[in-house]
């Protein structure tokens, strides 16, 4: 499958690459229960450290009024400081925001589970020769609002083995979120192509109305256990990556 003059294929990564099941039944919960102790061992790793500051400051900015606070003084209160802080990181991992922040220390947490053995990713079966082909004749990125590092780990300790020598960059929230056409304008100007040129899949139809509100072609991508569309806004839909 070619877009005209594709030189970057994009992918999304939940319901496009991988099962929405592996993220939601299997990831989100073990970073979940995971993050407690995580909290306490990791509290003066300097990237954890710019991590809280990061969901410290996202918390001030929150207009919820049933938004948790993380306030508090890790050394003089450490119970009440990390107490406030899952209340804030569960009730944003139950509400799905897609807080930078959070997906950051969760990628940490799945890092040390992916090397542990105690995680593998599971993916479609026609992703691996999908990205190989495309590799022969563009380059392939992922864009996802998990963290880069999250992603890289998706494909290196995937169940077709490491992917990553075929994937020529990643992208998260950090360059934008997915709704927003800038964020494409972005990336296409980091990966050196014109949107024009990018053909990005996904199953989110807003993800994709910003995609080709920049210029870029589009795929949704429909997968068993993806949520029904009945409208898909004039993009083409595919089933596999074939």
């Amino acid at each position: 499958m070619k877009g005209p003059e594709t030189r970057l294929y994009l992918l999304d990564i939940e319901g496009t690459v991988a099962p929405i099941s592996f993220v939601t039944e299997t990831l989100f919960p073990y970073a979940r229960a995971h993050f407690p102790d995580f909290l306490k061992a990791h509290l003066e790793d300097p990237e954890v450290r710019d991590d809280l500051a990061l969901l410290d400051r996202e918390n001030r900015a929150e207009t919820d009024p049933s938004c948790p606070y993380t306030r508090g003084d890790p050394a003089r209160e450490p119970e009440v400081w990390l107490g406030n802080n899952l209340a804030y990181l569960f009730w944003l991992m139950d509400r799905d925001r897609k807080s930078t922040a959070l997906k950051s220390l969760q990628g940490k947490i799945w890092k040390a589970g992916f090397e542990r053995g105690e995680l593998r990713s599971t993916l479609f079966e026609d992703v691996p020769s999908a990205i190989e082909r495309w590799s022969k004749q563009a380059r392939v990125a992922i864009y996802s609002s998990g963290s880069v590092e999250a992603q890289q780990l998706l494909f290196h300790y995937s169940n077709f083995g490491d992917l990553t020598p075929l994937i020529s960059g990643y992208f998260d929230t950090r360059t934008g979120v997915k709704t927003a056409s800038a964020s494409y304008e972005s990336i296409a100007a980091k990966m050196g192509v014109w949107t024009a040129e990018i053909l990005f899949f996904s199953d989110a139809i807003a993800e994709l109305d910003a995609a080709r509100a920049a210029q870029c072609h589009t795929r949704l991508v429909v997968r068993q256990g993806n949520a029904p569309v009945d409208d898909a806004h004039g993009h083409p839909r595919v089933e596999t990556l074939g």
